[in-house]
């Protein structure tokens, strides 16, 4: 089966609500498919193992790292997180559709990976509605408010390397752009060249 499926990455500074986005995007469209992140952070309350991410110690994520496991990772507010290799390659040949939730520095390495991949930038409405959806979560303490936001003004310097940009101020809204960008996407030239090329030899054309 050839390998057609859509690789799309989501960034988004921490309380921007990209994990509801997901959530939706995944119940609305049974073709696409999250990539479980693993990590060595500790879970949050109602989180599974295996489902929201693979929680590993740091000596199981330094040895993934080792072992050349991992498609990229990198070190956040003091814990790792990666992208298990096996779990996207599999997918896309399947033909499913995989979403990547990772940060700025692990979508421009997925980006020299997967060429053909697309990165969308999910913005808050204001930074003061970011301030209040991180604080309003009541799961860090100050300090780590306080890194989270200096973090999101970081990132946001990053956006130029991502093809789309998403403001999550109305959810259905932002989740109907996002499906719109996969379905431009998939009727792009260059995704459609081996189906183009048996059309042109049937009939004697070219394209």
């Amino acid at each position: 089966m050839p390998c057609n499926g859509l690789l799309v990455v989501l960034s988004a500074p921490s309380g921007t609500g990209k994990g509801t986005l997901v959530k939706l995007l995944r119940e609305q469209d049974e073709n696409i498919r999250l990539s479980v992140s693993a990590t060595t952070r500790e879970p949050r309350k109602g989180e599974i193992d295996g489902c929201d991410y693979f929680f590993k110690t740091v000596e199981e994520f330094e040895r993934m790292i080792k072992n050349n496991e991992l498609i990229e990772w990198v070190k956040y507010c003091d814990n790792y997180y990666g992208t298990p290799r096996e779990f996207i390659d599999s997918s896309l040949c399947l033909g499913y559709d995989v979403l990547l939730e990772i940060d700025v520095e692990g979508a421009a390495n997925i980006k020299k990976l997967f060429p053909e991949s697309v990165l969308v930038f999910i913005l808050p409405p204001s930074f003061d509605e970011l301030k209040k959806r991180i604080v309003g979560r009541g799961t860090e303490k100050p300090e780590v408010i306080q890194m989270r936001l200096e973090q999101a003004k970081k990132e946001l310097g990053y956006i130029s390397i991502y093809d789309y940009v998403v403001v999550n101020d109305k959810i259905e809204d932002a989740v109907q752009k996002i499906r719109s960008i996969i379905t431009a996407e998939k009727l792009k030239y260059n995704r459609n060249k081996d189906i183009l090329a048996q059309i042109g030899m049937q009939t004697g054309g070219t394209f």
